[in-house]
């Protein structure tokens, strides 16, 4: 992973636990997790059928194993309960959400 990223945010990151990212469909993104040198904002939602239960204890305790600098939040909401169209959209969660990102972007790159 490259060292000059100082933060990411995840909004309910999908395929990571199922290794099924990108090109062929067979990551390596749990096993690269020791690379991770900034700090990270992994923010889910309970209902998400696309990442359940178990995907989600899969990769945050990956995370804890490699010592990762995280955030994790679950909130009661749907996969992309963010996405301001839909049955899934829920304004509150949107807002305190991008409150935790601008925070997290704001105390790790602000000039």
């Amino acid at each position: 992973m490259n060292p000059d990223v100082g933060a990411a945010v995840c909004f309910y990151a999908t395929d990571i636990h199922s290794h099924s990212l990108g090109l062929g469909k067979h990551d390596d993104t749990l096993q690269r997790a020791g690379d991770i040198k900034g700090e990270l904002l992994h923010i889910w939602g309970r209902q998400d059928p696309h990442v359940p239960l178990a995907g989600r204890d899969l990769i945050k305790a990956r995370l804890e194993e490699v010592g990762a600098n995280f955030q994790w939040l679950e909130v009661n909401g749907a996969h992309a309960f963010m996405r301001d169209e839909g049955y899934r959209y829920d304004s509150e969660l949107a807002a305190i959400c991008m409150q935790m990102t601008l925070a997290l972007l704001h105390r790790k790159l602000a000039l």
